[in-house]
């Protein structure tokens, strides 16, 4: 994709930084100029009930700015609080454009829909395929609090008790 979008979105809870999450951030800044990231705050990452701990939001948010440093990404980058599924995508019309795993994309068709009721032309939708782990099952925190695998996507042996 050889389009540059001004202004692009993604958003996450971003836990265990991994390498989905690292992919999808790289498909940004790929295809946008400015990238805005929506990282969930501690409320709503509460309210989405995963099954198992969430590290807290300066946690999370001290890993993105390390990755973005490492990666030269950090001047083009506006990194904001989510506190609801849609951030900024519903009423910021400067966005053009959102980056989605297959996994989240249907939400992506919610935020152009509330984005079409207010007049605003509907978001360029970017899905990305979900990264798999060494067995071919995707990457995801939850995997990885529950040790299955690393943030790599490798493996772990299972400890004897």
């Amino acid at each position: 994709m050889k389009e540059k979008f001004k202004v692009i979105a993604i958003g996450g809870t971003f836990d265990e930084l991994h390498k989905g999450h690292r992919a999808l951030m790289l498909k940004a800044f790929e295809v946008g100029k400015q990238v805005l990231i929506g990282l969930c705050t501690d409320e709503f990452a509460r309210r989405l009930r995963k099954n198992h701990g969430i590290a807290p939001y300066e946690e999370r948010l001290n890993d993105l700015k390390s990755f973005l440093r490492k990666n030269g990404l950090i001047d083009r980058v506006e990194i904001l609080p989510l506190r609801d599924p849609y951030g900024p995508t519903i009423s910021d019309s400067e966005i053009e454009a959102i980056v989605v795993s297959r996994e989240t994309e249907p939400r992506a068709y919610e935020i152009n829909e509330a984005r079409m009721k207010k007049g605003l032309p509907p978001l360029k939708i970017i899905a990305i395929e979900m990264i798999p782990a060494d067995d071919q099952i995707s990457i995801s925190s939850t995997r990885i609090r529950l040790g299955a695998i690393n943030r790599e996507g490798h493996l772990l042996e299972k400890r004897q008790v």
